[in-house]
């Protein structure tokens, strides 16, 4: 995305949110909320960043007054994949085979198309995900395509789960460029860039 913007110099500043750090408490439990917001909306409402970078599916139902998204990009990809030891599918996976994730539609999702699957909370980033797996806690687990294209992992994907059995959040894969809504000038460069 800021390649698009040649004519100016970008500093990253990461600032770990609630969500990243607290590797426990089960997503179902946060969904809508600002658990992987609430710090970084609060260095740009004080000015510490000029503007955020976001999943746009972690945004919060209710964002702060003063803040505004500025861009949304084109979804990279709007499925969900299973990444699973021994390269299974869906439909391969044994009879009781664990399948991590936080997520309560894709439990909901998985235990709809086959019962006899067990889903089980997980936390952490991609990379983390996978270690668990390689570890051995569990035969599977479910992640967004597109964070494991960003991180170059396609290699890992056993199979990208049709929607017919696993709808994604409908903001699945897309970035969100977050503003103050006093910043016009960052509005106006965004605004008028083509982000996809």
């Amino acid at each position: 995305m800021f390649e698009k913007l040649p004519g100016f110099k970008f500093e990253v500043i990461p600032i770990l949110s609630q969500g990243d750090k607290d590797k426990k408490t089960p997503l179902a439990f946060k969904e809508g909320s600002n658990f992987f917001t609430y710090e970084i909306e609060q260095a740009l409402l004080e000015g510490r960043i000029d503007l955020a970078v976001h999943s746009a599916k972690d945004l919060e139902d209710n964002p702060p007054p003063g803040l505004v998204i500025a861009a949304l990009t084109d979804s990279l990809s709007r499925f969900d994949c299973l990444v699973a030891a021994g390269n299974f599918n869906l439909d391969s996976l044994p009879p009781g085979s664990r399948i991590g994730t936080s997520s309560q539609n894709r439990k909901q999702a998985i235990s709809k198309y086959r019962n006899d699957l067990v889903t089980l909370d997980i936390r952490g980033n991609v990379p983390e995900r996978l270690f668990q797996l390689d570890r051995g806690n569990f035969e599977a687990v479910i992640v967004a395509e597109a964070a494991l294209k960003r991180l170059g992992l396609e290699k890992r994907i056993s199979q990208v789960i049709p929607l017919d059995i696993l709808e994604p959040h409908f903001l699945q894969g897309r970035l969100a460029i977050q503003v103050r809504d006093t910043r016009k000038d960052l509005l106006k460069i965004f605004r008028s860039i083509d982000v996809s």
